[in-house]
């Protein structure tokens, strides 16, 4: 058994910036980070793009960038929860700077800002094509500056401890204790018992299988919330990246940046057309979900497998200083940008549900926290606009911590039992494993994808029931391995996306359904 004042689960920008501001207002207090693989492997890691703030105020202002996320949103937004989020921008980019993160600057000495879809005007900072990166680095130097973080790699949470767990608990009201955390190293299982616990856990990009997610996205946080029986909700706005370089073996895949269409790539299809301005008036730089739901389409039509980004009639040596990192990557891929055109294919990208949250990111359960992409804050709506998910974990963390340090602090008083496995054994079936995760996978592509029916819907749910059942059975008698419990998760996180894209109605944003029409 560990004690901690904060537990936090994910160690990307969101779980970081509440960790270095709690830990640096109180120094006695210990953080406790738990994160599954390396410290520094995240969506965080991952987000090309940027971070969406106003920072020019002559050509650029709060309003016009709280009407770009309204548009997106589709109607679904709750409008006080955006223009809290934009409007604290710039105070959270100050603090990006402070602790040394690191964004492009033009010649006039001002930030070099970017556009992406859906935005009226220049406003994404950014720092090459690996933004994400330069934050994380950022973040993660300065938590090993702070002696009351500890950080606690290839450290797996397997559930939360809730009321359920512990023994003549006289509370009716719901609660979080910590969490059972499983040492991926020595095969240990132990208790974290905290005052207050944060789900930083990240998205759920790997149940789609061809993701721009790295393979650590399965959901984790969002499936123990569910399970300890938090208000999970909007889980059926999956955004799907429309440009996702294609492999042929369709595992976590490389985000080609909405960046390089807003810099005047042209979408093609095999023959050469470029289809866009048949689909929509923006072409090429139309939001998210219609570039996606048009490039599904052309599939369709086509039976083809990806179609291709064509970059050749631009600029290479702007392009090239613009976004080094992927003309590198698909010179490792043999496609050189200047005479190759590069295949794509639309991977699910980012959640816009999750775990239900208030502005101070409590979640429906006493002492648990939600931030980052495993939250649903109502900023994001139907559709998330790009670059602004960065954001939204910087505000959210540190609503979290202002929350938190002025909350009484007194050190919670419940014996947690520890994590039992009698009667277990290590599983041999691990093809088992293996075997329904890629079921599940093709699953939620084939029938929970861009394009949605009911007929499918139904039948992914019947399908699903037997993963689930069979992956419970092999759970109930297993010792626990990282696999196993991913697996479970994703089942848990795909069974709420189908459910709550049942339950819709209408098709709003991200979410299509061609019974809705």
């Amino acid at each position: 058994m560990m004690t901690a004042d904060y537990l936090v689960i994910g160690s990307g920008v969101a779980g970081l910036t509440f960790a270095v501001k709690i830990a640096e207002k109180f120094p006695e207090r210990k953080v406790v980070i738990v994160t599954k693989a390396n410290e520094d492997e995240s969506n965080t890691k991952y987000a090309q793009g940027g971070v969406a703030i106003v920072s020019n105020k002559e050509e650029d202002s709060f309003k016009k960038h709280i009407n770009d996320t309204l548009i997106a949103g589709d109607g679904l937004c709750e409008e006080d929860v955006v223009e809290m989020v934009v409007k604290e921008g710039p105070d959270r980019l100050e603090e990006l700077l402070l602790w040394g993160a690191n964004f492009d600057i033009n010649d006039a000495g001002k930030f070099d800002l970017g556009k992406e879809g859906g935005h009226s005007e220049y406003r994404i900072i950014h720092h090459k094509d690996i933004t994400g990166f330069e934050i994380e680095r950022a973040l993660l130097s300065k938590a090993h500056q702070l002696s009351n973080i500890s950080i606690l790699p290839h450290h797996f949470a397997i559930d939360l401890v809730t009321n359920h767990h512990i023994k003549d608990l006289d509370s009716e009201e719901l609660a979080c204790y910590g969490a059972y955390i499983f040492n991926q190293k020595s095969g240990s299982i132990f208790t974290i018992k905290s005052n207050s616990t944060l789900l930083a856990s990240g998205g759920i990009g790997c149940v789609y299988g061809h993701t721009t997610n790295p393979v650590i996205a399965t959901g984790d946080g969002i499936a123990m919330a569910y399970r300890a029986k938090a208000r999970i909700k909007d889980m059926e706005f999956v955004q799907f990246h429309p440009t996702a370089l294609y492999e042929v073996e369709g595992e976590s895949s490389f985000l080609i940046s909405e960046a390089v269409r807003g810099f005047g790539a042209y979408l093609r299809n095999k023959k050469g057309y470029r289809f866009m301005p048949g689909y929509d008036d923006r072409a090429e730089l139309a939001s998210r979900d219609i570039v996606s739901q048009s490039i599904d389409s052309e599939l369709k039509k086509s039976g083809e497998s990806h179609v291709y980004l064509d970059c050749t009639h631009l600029d290479m040596d702007a392009f090239m200083d613009h976004f080094p990192n992927i003309y590198k990557k698909c010179l490792e891929h043999h496609i050189d940008i200047k005479t190759d055109w590069i295949p794509v294919v639309p991977a699910s990208h980012y959640l816009c549900g999750g775990i239900k949250v208030n502005k101070k990111g409590n979640t429906t359960i006493n002492n648990l926290f939600a931030c980052g992409e495993c939250s649903r804050t109502g900023l994001h709506g139907a559709n998330r606009l790009a670059s602004n998910s960065l954001l939204e974990a910087l505000v959210y963390a540190h609503n979290i911590f202002k929350k938190l340090s002025k909350q009484d602090h007194a050190m919670i008083r419940v014996d947690i039992p520890d994590w039992n496995d009698k009667g277990t054994k290590i599983p041999e079936e691990h093809i088992l494993i293996q075997h329904n995760l890629k079921e599940l996978q093709a699953l939620m592509r084939d029938y929970v994808g861009i394009v949605r029916s009911n007929k499918r819907l139904k039948r992914a749910i019947k399908r699903l029931d037997v993963i689930y059942e069979e992956v419970e059975d092999l759970y109930k008698e297993s010792k626990i391995t990282t696999s196993l419990c991913e697996l479970r998760n994703m089942i848990n996180v795909a069974h709420l996306i189908i459910r709550q894209s049942l339950d819709r109605t209408e098709n709003k944003g991200g979410y299509y359904n061609i019974d809705n029409l």
